[in-house]
C-alpha cells in the first residue's frame, strides 16, 4: 500500500516508495558517466529522480524502465534550483506481488470524464445559432474517445486524466455567468470560442489511456495548437459553408488567446468575445494552480514557490472551526 505521496514529501527526507513513470532515459553526464534520468508521478503530483553513476552491468535493467512502469525506489529527497527531486540509490520494477492499486498514481479531473461531455455537449447542442451548434457537436462528437482521458497540458495546469474536459467546463460555466454581467458579449460566440479554443491540443500533446503525457507530437512542437487549430478550423468551417466573417472570428479568437507573442498569440484580441476567450483561459488557469498549491500547503503556511504563478508562494487561510460562523462583514442575509 503507498503511503508517502509525492505532495508530502520534505527536504532531506529518505523515502522508499512506489511511483509510476512519466518518462525515463539513460544519459551521460559532464563527467561522462551515466545516470538515470526520470519523471515520475503518482495522483498528487510529479517529481523529477536521477539515479547517478550507473555501472554498465546495471544499465541494461534501468533501461527496460519506461513510460507507464510503476517503479520501487529508495531515495533522498533533496531540492535543485527551488524544487524538489530524488536522489535514487535503488530502483525495481514491480510485479503482480506488490498488489498496486492504479488510482494511487493517476492525476484525475475530480469529475467524472463522461459527466464533464455531456454537460458541454448539453451546452452547444442548445445553441440557437445553426453554425455555432453545428460546429461545436460535431467536434465533440468526432473526439469524444480522446477527450474522455486527454489533459490539456503535458504539465503543468489540468495536465490529468480528464483535464481537457475540466479546463473547458469550468470556462464554460465562467463564461456564462460573465455574459450576464457584460451584455455587449455575444453569448453563443463566447462559448463557441471556449468549447474550440484548445481542441487541438489533441494532437498537439502526446497522451495514453490514463492522461499522462510523455511531451509533445512532430506537429505540436513545430507549430502549437493555435495554429494547428486555426488551420483545422479553417478547413471544417470551409466543408460547412460556414460564413467568411464568423470563420475568421472564430479563427482570431484561437490565434489570439494566449494573448502575447511570448506564448504563441501573434494577435492580440481585436472583438469583446476575444478578449474574455483570453481571461477565462487565464482565469482557470491560474485557480488551478492556486488550488493546487493550497491542497499540499497546511492551514496558516505559505506554499513552495510555484514557477507558473510567478515564482510566489501562496498562503492558504487558517481553516474555520465547525461551531466557526463565517463573517459576512457585517452585512444581513
Amino acid at each position: 500500500m503507498k503511503e508517502k505521496y509525492i505532495a508530502n514529501l520534505k527536504t532531506n527526507e529518505d523515502v522508499t516508495e512506489y511511483y509510476l513513470v512519466k518518462s525515463a532515459a539513460l544519459k551521460v553526464g559532464s563527467n561522462r558517466k551515466t545516470y538515470l534520468d526520470v519523471l515520475l508521478c503518482d495522483k498528487t503530483g510529479e517529481i523529477s529522480g536521477k539515479k547517478w553513476d550507473v555501472a554498465d552491468e546495471e544499465a541494461e535493467g534501468l533501461d527496460k524502465i519506461k513510460e507507464g512502469c510503476i517503479i520501487k525506489v529508495r531515495a533522498t529527497v533533496t531540492e535543485w534550483n527551488n524544487l524538489k527531486q530524488l536522489k535514487i540509490s535503488r530502483i525495481r520494477m514491480t510485479g503482480a506481488e506488490d498488489n498496486i492499486d492504479i488510482t494511487d498514481f493517476i492525476k484525475a479531473a475530480p469529475e467524472k470524464p463522461e459527466d464533464m461531455y455531456d454537460f458541454i455537449y448539453g451546452k452547444a447542442s442548445a445553441f440557437e445559432d445553426e453554425e455555432f451548434r453545428s460546429l461545436c457537436t460535431s467536434i465533440l462528437e468526432n473526439n469524444r474517445d480522446r477527450l474522455l482521458y486527454y489533459p490539456a497540458a503535458s504539465k503543468n495546469h489540468h495536465a490529468e486524466l480528464g483535464g481537457l474536459l475540466y479546463h473547458t467546463k469550468r470556462m464554460l460555466m465562467s463564461a456564462e455567468r460573465l455574459c450576464e454581467v457584460y451584455p455587449i458579449l455575444d453569448r453563443e460566440l463566447l462559448m463557441t470560442g471556449v468549447i474550440i479554443h484548445d481542441i487541438e491540443k489533441l494532437n498537439e500533446i502526446e497522451s495514453n489511456e490514463m492522461g499522462i503525457s510523455p511531451g509533445y507530437s512532430f506537429e505540436g512542437k513545430m507549430l502549437g495548437h493555435l495554429v494547428m487549430g486555426v488551420r483545422e478550423l479553417d478547413k471544417i468551417a470551409g466543408e460547412m459553408g460556414m460564413s467568411r466573417e464568423r470563420a475568421v472570428m472564430l479563427e482570431h479568437m484561437m490565434l489570439s488567446h494566449h494573448y502575447e507573442p511570448e506564448f504563441g498569440s501573434p494577435k492580440k484580441p481585436l472583438f469583446p468575445e476575444a478578449e474574455m476567450l483570453h481571461y477565462l483561459d487565464m482565469i482557470d488557469a491560474k485557480m488551478y494552480d492556486m488550488e493546487e498549491a493550497i491542497e499540499k500547503t497546511e492551514p496558516g503556511e505559505f506554499s513552495e514557490r510555484v514557477w507558473t504563478l510567478d515564482n510566489r508562494t501562496i498562503y492558504r487561510r487558517e481553516e474555520h472551526s465547525q461551531d466557526e460562523t463565517p463573517n459576512n462583514g457585517g452585512l444581513d442575509d
